[in-house]
């Protein structure tokens, strides 16, 4: 496909004292940035919770997994749909995945590696031998192999690739033919300022306690910080409608993507938070050259302490400005929602402010006359 397309995404979102994502001693991930500690939340806990809140949306034969159980969801389906054992299940599925030389993994059933892919990919493998399962069933393991070698196994993995997949991509090291290109890169969520670790020392009191005993049952730290994220993730339009076979699909899965990322939270010590937010700020740019990450607006920490979110805003409209004219871009569209009333430099950056809705309507409109026009 020799056209192009990117659609850029630009989000600026306030956290109150959360731990999203954790490093190695259970901290609040952080990165140094601009001469600064800033908090971080990274590239693969934001992408996690935007598959799940991408699949939440979709009906369950659309959704994508990523799991070492392929061969125990497959036997399921088979033992499901045609009504043989589970025993005689997990063979046949063992059998059908034979071929590909996946790897097993230390315990029995698993694969040595996640693999990422789609329910109805598994469906349409038990296709394959659904009216031939129970004569299988009665095979032995060597005339069970024979008989199911040959069977296209690998191409309905490399073809009909659900959103989330085509979206996000699959590596499969030792089996290159199995690798899906990703259409969306994400980066590492970052604080537009800098930040300080905190910890929360926490008791639990025993209810049961009788009248003469005092003292925690449990004590415990947990560190957390607050900050106001920049966040950023760009989507491929021609590699996604390569992956998914349709530029129509593409342009709808690019819709459904930037609802689940701007909504989209990740969970660590949620109950012990209650984090979840909306973003203050989503900017949407197509542009037909490259993606542009806006991070550079906060190379310079914000320090002010009266709405670090509103001059984080007019920062990044500011970067938005200084890059287009700097290297002459022009964008084949460009929108954002705000929650802010001191909008000059957004109006003047992004255009007029819109609702979500408004916006991701005028995006779908935008990539459908570019790629008609194509």
């Amino acid at each position: 496909m020799s056209k192009r397309q990117y659609v850029d995404f630009h989000i600026i979102q306030t956290v109150p004292p959360a731990n999203l994502n954790r490093d190695d001693q259970g901290n609040p991930k952080e990165a140094q940035f601009g001469g600064a500690r800033r908090a971080r939340v990274s590239s693969q806990a934001w992408k996690r919770a935007t598959r799940q809140a991408f699949d939440d949306k979709l009906p369950k034969a659309d959704h994508s997994t990523r799991t070492k159980r392929i061969a125990g969801q497959l036997a399921e389906r088979v033992e499901s749909r045609t009504g043989v054992e589970a025993e005689a299940a997990a063979r046949i599925a063992g059998a059908l995945l034979e071929p590909l030389g996946i790897k097993a993994g230390k315990k029995a059933g698993d694969t040595a590696y996640l693999l990422f892919f789609g329910y109805r990919q598994l469906d349409d493998i038990v296709d394959l031998i659904a009216d031939q399962a129970k004569t299988l069933a009665d095979l032995d393991d060597e005339q069970l192999k024979t008989a199911t070698k040959d069977l296209p196994v690998a191409d309905r993995l490399k073809s009909g690739h659900p959103m989330g997949v085509a979206l996000f991509g699959r590596m499969v090291a030792d089996i290159p033919s199995l690798n899906v290109d990703a259409a969306t890169q994400v980066a590492h969520a970052i604080s537009t300022h800098p930040v300080e670790l905190e910890s929360d020392y926490y008791t639990a009191v025993d209810d049961e306690n009788e009248a003469d005993e005092s003292g925690a049952g449990m004590i415990g730290n947990v560190g957390f910080n607050a900050a106001t994220l920049y966040r950023y993730a760009t989507v491929g339009v021609h590699q996604l409608a390569g992956n998914l076979g349709s530029v129509d699909a593409a342009i709808e899965a690019v819709g459904r993507f930037a609802e689940a990322f701007a909504l989209s939270m990740p969970t660590g010590h949620i109950n012990s938070f209650a984090h979840r937010t909306r973003p203050s700020l989503v900017a949407v740019v197509v542009r037909d050259d490259q993606p542009v990450n806006l991070v550079s607006a906060f190379e310079r920490p914000i320090r002010d302490s009266d709405g670090i979110a509103s001059t984080s805003a007019a920062r990044l409209a500011r970067e938005y400005q200084r890059s287009t004219q700097q290297w002459g871009d022009t964008p084949a569209h460009v929108a954002v929602s705000h929650a802010f009333d001191n909008d000059g430099p957004l109006t003047a950056a992004f255009g007029a402010n819109q609702s979500v809705s408004q916006l991701l309507s005028g995006l779908n409109q935008a990539l459908t006359a570019s790629w008609k026009t194509n």
